[in-house]
């Protein structure tokens, strides 16, 4: 379904920015609680969180993050999830949300209020509102939205922390995004909560521009990942890609992105085999150990994936790159 409008009467400019903003408040519904903590004033006033507050902030952007195969609901109910994806990976509790539109004129309004209804839904659904944001116009065919969420975490695990040594771990399958998996997510809060408060671990990110680039930007300078390719855990979409793509499996799992799973390094002195019984016990969602960090051997594979069975680099320079005409996300 087009976001845009084939008729002026069908549009947002037909009922202007006023009855527009009344309109979303309206859509949200329960999602969206009356001033001074929701929309009606120049701020939102929030109440003092526990522990260490989270700010993350994540758009999607028709053409770019979804077009007309993904229903309305599912781009407004993504828009929230990665979001929550970031608040995931640093072990945090999400609380409120503030939007930004950027419309243009022709945009339907029955397309926006499906979109605007499934980002409430989606906001309910983790026990969070949303406090209001801002509506702006755009020339030409346009739709973008911006969140900007606010967490916490009572212990915060950066994406730096892993050393020479420790574990590199990763939550559920890669690959395939493209077909679906992009939009019809669940964001590992549960998981991140839980292992953010386990002493084994050192660092978490959640994959969103692919293994191949997400894992190097978690490396101290001077090492590598050794990764033992056979355990990476392969989505059945990585799979069905491959097969029409020409591109092995791997390769999907490595560079697609749009995962949003956890990447997490544990301690190289733990027990590796009981942290991933312990972890199973307590969650349906995977976790496999695909490799430890190394010290590099050279410059050259400093901050790269390295294969641990042939020595061979892995796709170097791989995943998702903003501004590069062969990238999609």
């Amino acid at each position: 379904m087009s976001p845009f409008s084939p008729t002026a009467e069908t549009s947002v400019a037909a009922i202007g920015e006023s009855e527009l903003i009344a309109r979303i408040g309206r859509w949200l519904g329960e999602a969206s609680p009356p001033p001074p903590g929701g929309m009606g004033d120049d701020c939102a006033v929030l109440p003092r969180l526990p522990g260490k507050p989270l700010v993350t902030v994540d758009p999607v952007v028709y053409g770019r993050h979804f077009d007309d195969s993904v229903a309305p609901e599912a781009a407004g109910a993504k828009l929230l999830k990665r979001n929550l994806s970031d608040i995931a990976a640093m072990g945090g509790t999400p609380h409120t949300a503030v939007l930004a539109l950027t419309l243009s004129p022709d945009m339907a309004v029955a397309w926006l209020e499906r979109f605007i209804q499934g980002l409430g839904k989606a906001c309910i659904h983790f026990s969070m509102t949303l406090a209001g944001g801002d509506v702006t116009g755009a020339p030409g065919q346009h739709f973008g939205a911006g969140l900007t969420l606010i967490g916490w975490a009572e212990q915060a695990v950066t994406r730096l922390g892993g050393d020479i040594g420790d574990y590199v771990c990763v939550t559920g399958s890669l690959g395939g995004s493209g077909l679906g998996k992009h939009a019809a997510f669940a964001p590992r809060l549960e998981e991140g909560r839980w292992l953010a408060g386990r002493p084994e671990v050192m660092a978490m990110m959640d994959v969103t521009d692919g293994l191949a680039k997400d894992l190097p930007a978690m490396l101290p300078e001077n090492a590598c990942a050794k990764i033992d390719t056979a355990t990476v855990p392969l989505s059945g979409e990585a799979s069905t890609l491959a097969a029409t793509s020409g591109k092995p499996p791997l390769e999907h799992a490595c560079c697609d992105g749009e995962d949003y799973e956890l990447l997490v390094m544990v301690d190289g002195q733990a027990d590796i085999d009981a942290f991933l019984v312990f972890f199973a016990a307590q969650f349906d969602t995977a976790l496999t150990c695909i490799g430890q960090i190394a010290k590099a051997s050279s410059t050259k594979h400093a901050r790269k994936l390295i294969d641990a069975g042939t020595g061979q680099l892995i796709y170097p320079g791989g995943g998702y790159q903003h501004f590069v005409k062969e990238s999609r996300k």
